[in-house]
C-alpha cells in the first residue's frame, strides 16, 4: 500500500523540521525534509506530496515581526519557471491536499492569508502579535478542540496537552466581521483551556491573550490547519513534564504522546480518502 507523503520545508531560520518529520514517520507516513530553495528552484515539487508542512522556528530572525518576511517570500517569490510560489500553493489546495503550520509556520499561514480566509480571497484577515505578558512564553498548556470542528487534523480530540514557546502568539482579528465569521463557521478549532477544560483568557494557561482564546485556526475546507502549540514536541508520553504522575494515575496509559494523534489523524484521513 502506498504511504502518505509529507513534505516538511526548512531553511531561513526554520528549526523544528526534524521533530515534524519524526512525527510523520512515527505516524506511518513518508516524510522528506527539503530546503525551500529546492522548492523555489523547482527541483522539488510540492505536488508530489499529500501534505505540505511549515514547521516552527525563527524565520529570518523574526526581525520584522514573526514570519512576516517568510510570508512575503511565499507570496511574492518567483520560482524557476516564473510562476509565483503562492499560485503553486493555491493549486496544491485546489487539488484537495493538506497544509499544516506550527508556531512560526502558523504565523506564516496567517500572514499569507491562507487561514482563516473567510472571505475566500486569500487576503490577510488576522495577525499574530506580541504576547500580553510582553515576553517569550515557554510552558505546557492545555487546549480544547472545538466540538463542531471541521478539520480532520483534530478528529476525536477533546483536550490535549502541548508545549508552547513563542513571543508573538496573540491572535487578533482584522475587524469584528472577520471575528464573527470565524466563530460562526467554527474555524477557531483549538482554544487554550483551564483546568476545568473550558476555554479561558486567564494567564498563564492562556499564554498570550489571543482573541477567542484561539490556539489554532483552520480554513472552511478544513484542509489548512495552523496552531501555536507544538504537537511535534509531544510524540512520547515521556516528553510530558508530568509523565510520572500520569503513569501512576493510569497504569495503562499509552506511551505515545498526545501530539502524535494529530499526525495519525490526518494520515488516516488521507488513506481513507
Amino acid at each position: 500500500m502506498t504511504k502518505v507523503r509529507a513534505l516538511v520545508v526548512t531553511g531561513y531560520g526554520i528549526n523544528c523540521e526534524e521533530e515534524m518529520a519524526a512525527a510523520y514517520h512515527l505516524a506511518g507516513a513518508e516524510a522528506d525534509i527539503v530546503h525551500l530553495h529546492e522548492v523555489f528552484s523547482e527541483r522539488i515539487s510540492i505536488h508530489d506530496y499529500d501534505l505540505l508542512n511549515f514547521p516552527g522556528g525563527f524565520a529570518f530572525g523574526d526581525d520584522l515581526g514573526s514570519a512576516k518576511v517568510l510570508s512575503n517570500k511565499f507570496k511574492y517569490k518567483k520560482m524557476a519557471s516564473g510562476k509565483s510560489f503562492i499560485d503553486d500553493l493555491h493549486k496544491f489546495l485546489s487539488d484537495k491536499k493538506y497544509v499544516m503550520g506550527v508556531c512560526n509556520g502558523f504565523q506564516a499561514l496567517v500572514k499569507m492569508g491562507l487561514i482563516p480566509n473567510v472571505m475566500g480571497n486569500y487576503e490577510q484577515e488576522t495577525t499574530l502579535t506580541h504576547n500580553n505578558s510582553g515576553r517569550f512564553e515557554d510552558r505546557w498548556v492545555t487546549c480544547k478542540a472545538n466540538e463542531k470542528l471541521i478539520t480532520p487534523f483534530l478528529k476525536s480530540i477533546d483536550l490535549i496537552d502541548l508545549p508552547v514557546r513563542h513571543g508573538e502568539g496573540k491572535l487578533i482579528f482584522k475587524d469584528q466581521e472577520i471575528r464573527t465569521l470565524v466563530e460562526k463557521k467554527n474555524l477557531n478549532c483549538l482554544s487554550y483551556a483551564g483546568k476545568d477544560g473550558h476555554p479561558t483568557d486567564e494567564y498563564p494557561v492562556n499564554p498570550n491573550g489571543s482573541e477567542l482564546n484561539c490556539a489554532g485556526l483552520c480554513d472552511e475546507s478544513g484542509h489548512v490547519f495552523g496552531l501555536m502549540p507544538h504537537p511535534e514536541a509531544f510524540l512520547s508520553l515521556y516528553n510530558h513534564p508530568d509523565w510520572g504522575r500520569m503513569k501512576r494515575v493510569n497504569t495503562h496509559i499509552s506511551e505515545e504522546g498526545q501530539g502524535l494523534e494529530i499526525f495519525k489523524n490526518i494520515i488516516k484521513h488521507i488513506m481513507e480518502k
